[in-house]
């Protein structure tokens, strides 16, 4: 009741709507010391309950057309999904029909039916290296031990702080070298495969375009950005039979990912809204190439709820310019 009365203070709807827009990745099926910003099943399970019976959850296409018209109800609450990850189909999608939660589900099209994110192959490789020192001298990082539960963390940490910010084909190629170096073995089933697509819009869930290969926008030209979006579209149709019309920046933090220049290729690709990483909540005037989203981390139910209600109350979110 406490967080009911919160969420309507901070969001009561109509002309001073507020909506919020959650972000995952993935649902684990249990707890991964490796993935600990990402929940599992159980938790994930309270997390759509409370939103479930203390917000009013939306499609996402839906959410965003009301609050253009000023007609959204209280406590609206929007549920996505970025990348493309199996888990999505597996674990999450049970537990949001079970709530009666609807989520749309961006996809980055070129890892499905086995392909691999370049963040995945590091955190594979390093779950799968032995323990003891470790030589990364080859990638700038010197020689890492791994003795204690926090050593292979730290190291995943730094490895993808080391390569996210390559454009894609030289970072998935030094990645998979890397592995190959230690001679790790990858899994290739983190990925949705095509029919995993088709499944989650059959359920009713919505479809969003994320790119292909999910480069950071702002560090490739502007033709390479353009054919990313529209490959991403253009792939999302072959398979669904209609295009997308919602897009989700890859990393999307304004500026800094993504710039004006792919808020106009995702305007022109068709898209009717597009979503960022930037916290806040959406307001009607709020530009709706640029809606805000957040990441909520807490593991407890009244933590998880106080910071839904501290984001309704964030300043005016950031833009690209």
């Amino acid at each position: 009741m406490l967080l009911r009365s919160l969420f309507s203070l901070f969001s009561p709807g109509g002309s001073r709507g507020r909506l919020s827009i959650l972000i995952y990745h993935r649902v684990l099926p249990e707890p991964d010391p490796l993935l600990d910003g990402d929940p599992h099943a159980d938790d994930f399970r309270w997390q759509m309950r409370l939103l479930a019976r203390s917000m009013n959850p939306l499609p996402l296409d839906e959410a965003v057309r009301r609050l253009q018209e000023r007609s959204l109800p209280p406590r609206a609450v929007c549920v996505t999904f970025d990348d493309g990850y199996a888990d999505n189909a597996e674990v999450a999608l049970p537990i949001l029909r079970e709530e009666g939660v609807p989520a749309t589900f961006f996809i980055a099209t070129g890892y499905l039916d086995g392909g691999r994110m370049f963040n995945d192959t590091l955190i594979e490789t390093v779950r799968r290296l032995p323990s003891g020192r470790v030589d990364l001298t080859p990638e700038g990082l010197g020689e890492r031990k791994l003795e204690t539960d926090a050593d292979r963390p730290a190291l995943i940490r730094e490895l993808i702080g080391r390569f996210k910010y390559q454009p894609a084909e030289q970072r998935t190629a030094e990645t998979e070298a890397l592995a190959r170096r230690f001679d790790v073995r990858l899994p290739d089933n983190l990925m949705m495969t095509g029919q995993q697509v088709r499944d989650l819009a059959a359920a009713g869930m919505g479809i969003g375009g994320h790119t292909a290969t999910h480069p950071i926008l702002t560090e490739v030209d502007e033709a390479s950005a353009r054919a990313e979006i529209e490959r991403g579209r253009d792939d999302l149709e072959a398979l669904l039979g209609r295009a997308p019309h919602l897009f989700a920046y890859p990393n999307g933090r304004p500026e800094k990912d993504y710039a004006a220049e792919h808020v106009r290729i995702a305007r022109e690709s068709g898209f009717e809204a597009a979503v960022t990483t930037a916290p806040g909540a959406a307001r009607p005037d709020s530009d709706p190439f640029q809606l805000p989203r957040f990441t909520p981390w807490d593991r407890t139910p009244m933590r998880f709820g106080l910071r839904l209600a501290r984001n309704l109350a964030e300043p005016r979110e950031r833009r690209a310019a």
